[in-house]
């Protein structure tokens, strides 16, 4: 009786908490349905995005902030591994990264995540596994929470929370090596390691002024940066929860990876 009573004290705590983690599939975590600040108002600095080597100016993309509701979802906890993807190609018979020696899984390298996969094999990943790509919206609150935080831990920058390029790793990192930095709901490695793929294509915001040659249905949004590849003085920007970053869907690159969701 006590049990069943502790039982039912847990669970009430979490539902007014707005967690509902236990009923997460296994390896995801459950993120709660409710509205999120998404995108931003910041004004670009005059001549920094040229000098980090942009093709775009810095924040007017994510304009404007807006409120999103979003209906109840999960998504995974790390960025898939190597492993993960080693036995989705070993049962579909499906083509592996380019990088693996022989088409092999490289040995020691398992809880990494997988990286060099485009978006199509990356969304074939996700279905293969019962699961799909998360959306922008989706990828954002499961990393910034509904408080609108710069960063998964915060709102100042801090390049030891992360695998970023000045953490000190200087490669790809185990999934779930950097647990300070995980986001309000608990999902890890939403900034830096790897970029991740989202299932929308690079479109302006409801509501945006700004004009891109870049926006239609050619370039596919990915999240979260990477371990490398920008200079020091530009870390802060690039492993902000809002910034986004568009490639080919046909391309695939060795800082790109996966995190797939689930609706419901």
């Amino acid at each position: 009786m006590r049990h069943a009573v502790r039982v039912a004290a847990v669970a009430l705590i979490a539902a007014l908490a707005g967690c509902d983690t236990a009923s997460a599939p296994q390896g995801m975590v459950k993120i709660p349905a409710g509205s999120f600040p998404m995108g931003s108002d910041k004004v670009d600095t005059e001549g920094k995005g040229n000098e980090f080597g942009m093709a775009k100016p810095l924040y007017q993309d994510e304009h404007p902030r807006r409120e999103i509701n979003l209906p109840t979802y999960s998504i995974d906890r790390y960025e898939t591994t190597n492993a993960e993807y080693g036995r989705y190609v070993e049962a579909t018979k499906t083509r592996p990264p380019k990088t693996w020696p022989d088409g092999r899984m490289p040995a020691g390298r398992e809880r990494l995540p997988v990286t060099n996969v485009n978006w199509y094999e990356a969304e074939q990943y996700c279905r293969w596994a019962g699961k799909r790509l998360p959306t922008e919206a989706e990828w954002e609150k499961a990393a910034r929470g509904t408080d609108g935080r710069e960063y998964p831990w915060g709102n100042e920058f801090d390049e030891k929370k992360a695998n970023t390029g000045g953490a000190g790793v200087n490669d790809l990192a185990p999934v779930g090596s950097f647990p300070q930095g995980k986001s309000p709901y608990g999902v890890e490695d939403m900034a830096g390691n790897v970029w991740e793929w989202t299932a929308d294509w690079y479109q302006p915001y409801p509501g945006s002024t700004y004009e891109s040659k870049d926006f239609g249905q050619k370039f596919k949004v990915l999240r979260g940066s990477s371990w490398g590849g920008t200079g020091h003085y530009a870390l802060s920007y690039f492993y902000r929860s809002a910034h986004r970053f568009y490639i080919a869907p046909e391309m695939g690159f060795a800082d790109a990876g996966v995190r797939c969701a689930r609706s419901g």
